[in-house]
């Protein structure tokens, strides 16, 4: 079945399933969850532990005999199977619908994975795992629901802050959900619980976001020329790829024309969507994307992004003075500010 993050805690108070099965991407949500199963079969008697991690030489065989070993001891076993790359390959997939059928009533099997993309989501073996397990699919926190996030985080340790406060954390900590995390129970020990104060916040708090190149396109999209900025910022200073940057902003313009010349062709804008493959938290973002950025803004931009590009390649450009990552600036608050 499937369970939701928030309601594993209940879950865990009424019974133990044989079976349960954590996929997600972010780390932190999956270790912790992962923790609470731990613990709650720990204190119901599950004393041994097996862990497998499917590597390149790894065995099937090992968790099948995992499953079937009796315990010296006659004590019941956690099997714990990680699997990194999401991927078990065609002999994987076959072992994980043989195990599903056969699980053993003194064992409890816990297997993690990475985010499923949308394809092997579809492959029997998922299905499989889905009908017979705990299913716990945890998503992605959104710089959207990052606030949110840590005022809980916040309130779970018995502080709280107000709405600016909260806003430079997660201006701080975006895409990285562990830093974040640490950072919140650093300030657990740096101050007595209660309100805190921005300024206790802004002297505890690092910066120790990590920005995503991919993620990029939100800011624009949702006309934050602040956060573009910080991201752009961000980027350069880790050393990402420019050639890199100024694709992902490339593609994402192409596809705003895109769908700005079939809905001037009188096509639906949700059938645009699923036929360019948009879904997901940038779905809701095209539709006030697409009313604030004009058509001649989006043209012009094109035409710019040809100039980065010759900038990038050492070629002198007309559209602008200064370096390709100003340039590359400048082109991206073109299309936030519409």
């Amino acid at each position: 079945m499937q369970l939701r993050l928030d309601a594993l805690d209940g879950h865990l108070n009424k019974s133990l399933s044989q079976l349960y099965v954590i996929t997600s991407d972010e780390h932190l949500l999956a270790l912790e969850a992962a923790d609470k199963i731990r613990r709650t079969a720990r204190a119901q008697g599950y004393s041994e532990r097996d862990v497998l991690t499917v590597e390149r030489s790894f065995k099937w065989g090992e968790l099948l005999a995992a499953n079937q070993a009796l315990s010296l001891f006659g004590d019941k076993k956690l099997i714990e199977l990680r699997i990194p790359t999401g991927k078990p390959g065609k002999d994987g997939g076959a072992a994980l619908q043989a195990y599903v059928k056969d699980l053993s009533p003194d064992n409890l099997t816990l297997i993690t994975l990475p985010k499923l993309d949308w394809q092997t989501q579809k492959a029997a073996w998922v299905g499989a795992l889905q009908q017979a397990a705990v299913y716990i699919d945890i998503p992605q926190i959104e710089r959207a629901q990052l606030p949110n996030w840590i005022g809980q985080r916040l309130a779970a340790q018995g502080q709280s802050a107000d709405r600016q406060s909260i806003d430079f954390i997660a201006d701080r900590v975006e895409g990285n959900l562990l830093a974040a995390h640490q950072e919140i129970q650093k300030l657990a020990l740096l101050h007595e619980p209660g309100k805190l104060t921005y300024e206790q916040v802004h002297d505890a708090v690092l910066n120790v976001a990590r920005y995503d190149v991919f993620k990029l396109s939100e800011a624009m999209l949702m006309g934050d020329p602040a956060r573009l900025v910080r991201m752009l910022e961000g980027l350069k200073g880790e050393g990402e790829a420019l050639p890199l940057v100024l694709w992902a902003v490339s593609e994402e313009i192409r596809t705003l024309l895109k769908l700005k010349a079939g809905m001037a062709q009188g096509r639906p804008l949700g059938a645009l969507l699923k036929e360019y493959r948009i879904w997901g938290p940038k779905e809701r973002m095209m539709d006030p994307a697409l009313r604030r950025i004009s058509l001649a803004t989006l043209e012009a931009a094109m035409k710019d992004a040809a100039q980065v590009d010759k900038m990038i390649k050492g070629l002198r450009a007309k559209a602008y003075s200064g370096d390709a990552w100003d340039a590359m600036l400048q082109l991206g608050l073109k299309v936030a500010r519409g």
